[in-house]
């Protein structure tokens, strides 16, 4: 417990009059519409996101990074401000760590420091996007589809080093995101590189253990400006399904133009069966990477609302994994998260209320404002109580941002983390 428990329990008491009213309240609401409130409640309990490490440090733009004091300097100080996200919210379980970023020599000891902090490892990220120190090969011109099997073989390499270290760290999935592509017309001889592409990712894949998934992530621009290998969700899909069951797409909700019916693409992998999870955020102009339901929480509630129809409809093997992934520029990242995670689970709240036999039939007789309706009345409740009752019930706090705020832990930090001089370039 990094947060001092008293903390939690004092405002937790002087706060649940108010929400227990207010759940009362709310409860009776929701029985006119024939949802019963305690099985949302158990519904937004369960849900749980995962945390990337590098989401507690601060971010940055391409200019400039202005580092946080007290915000932590390696892997095992990262886990622990995760704890504190995951002790004041309760459903943030699990953290995704970022290969070689993350790297330590005993894999052992950064797992038992987890599991002492109460959190468990979701997917591995590779990272053949940057070139790191004493590396052989460059990047520059691309990893896992570059025109040098030399450098191919390398990036490939590190990928099956990220898999050996998720197995030590009991995590079950890859995921890879490639930075290739091209920033001059001409520059890359677009099928070749997309052939090289799925040779590579096969290499990887046959390696896979059992039980695993590796989540093909795509992005429709930067650094690659003028065309990218891997830029859409049709791509994505045809490279997942040519490589086989256990190769499934993700979907990052900042990865789109800003016109993308993202929704519908999570219907459609959804339909297709390719669905392997998300990267929440959220964005006005492209890849902004803010913090969720920041500019557009309709969005998050509309791609719920594709997530909960699929179980309504129990669609075979539906089981997408979840993820925050933000860059934090000026504000502390663990109440962006914790702002974040409850975001998410007000989307899921407000998709579980949607009176969906009713939508059902305005979808059936063409009732186009009848279904917009149904919809938009679902966001309109509010269902705040209902995450916070969520929250309480798993001995979190009811308000997690304030008691983090009234804590001194970023205090104490402040003071045995000693804050990085100057600025750099940089999105982590």
């Amino acid at each position: 417990m990094l947060i001092d428990q008293e903390l939690i329990t004092e405002q937790n008491t002087e706060l649940e009059p108010e929400l227990f009213s207010d759940f009362e309240h709310l409860g009776a609401y929701l029985e006119r519409r024939g949802v019963a409130i305690d099985g949302v409640v158990q519904r937004v309990r369960a849900f749980t996101v995962a945390i990337p490490t590098w989401g507690v440090s601060t971010g940055g733009t391409r200019f400039s990074r202005f580092p946080m004091p007290g915000e932590p300097r390696n892997i095992f100080e990262r886990l622990e401000d995760c704890a504190v996200v995951q002790q004041l919210g309760r459903a943030t379980p699990r953290v995704s760590p970022h290969m070689p970023w993350d790297h330590v020599d005993d894999i052992h000891a950064l797992r038992l420091h987890a599991e002492a902090l109460g959190l468990g490892f979701d997917a591995v990220n590779s990272n053949t996007f940057q070139d790191q120190l004493g590396q052989a090969h460059s990047y520059k011109f691309g990893s896992l589809t570059h025109t040098d099997p030399a450098v191919r073989a390398q990036a490939i390499t590190h990928n099956l080093e990220c898999i050996a270290i998720g197995e030590q760290l009991g995590s079950t999935a890859l995921t890879v995101w490639i930075a290739d592509g091209a920033n001059f017309p001409g520059q890359q001889h677009f099928a070749l590189a997309l052939d090289r592409y799925l040779g590579s990712m096969r290499e990887i894949y046959a390696q896979l253990p059992e039980g695993w998934k590796v989540f093909l992530e795509h992005k429709l621009y930067e650094p690659a400006l003028y065309a990218t290998v891997i830029a859409d969700w049709g791509t994505s899909y045809f490279c997942a399904e040519s490589l086989g069951p256990k190769a499934q797409c993700l979907v990052d909700l900042g990865h789109h133009a800003p016109t993308t019916n993202v929704e519908m693409i999570v219907a459609r992998l959804i339909q297709l069966g390719k669905l392997g999870g998300f990267h929440f955020n959220d964005s006005k102009y492209g890849d902004d990477d803010l913090d969720t339901g920041a500019i557009d929480p309709f969005r998050i509630f509309l791609v719920f609302n594709e997530l909960i129809d699929a179980e309504v409809r129990q669609v075979d093997g539906f089981a997408p994994a979840y993820m925050l992934d933000q860059s934090h520029n000026v504000t502390d990242p663990i109440e962006s998260l914790i702002e974040s995670t409850a975001a998410v689970q007000r989307a899921l709240a407000q998709a579980l209320v949607v009176n969906r036999e009713a939508l059902a039939v305005a979808q059936e007789t063409n009732d186009a404002l009848g279904a917009a309706r149904l919809l938009r009345e679902a966001t309109q409740i509010n269902v705040e109580p209902i995450v916070q009752r969520a929250r309480l019930d798993a001995g979190g706090a009811i308000d997690p941002v304030t008691v983090y705020r009234a804590s001194t832990y970023r205090k104490d930090k402040v003071t045995t983390r000693p804050a990085e001089r100057g600025g750099r370039s940089g999105i982590v």
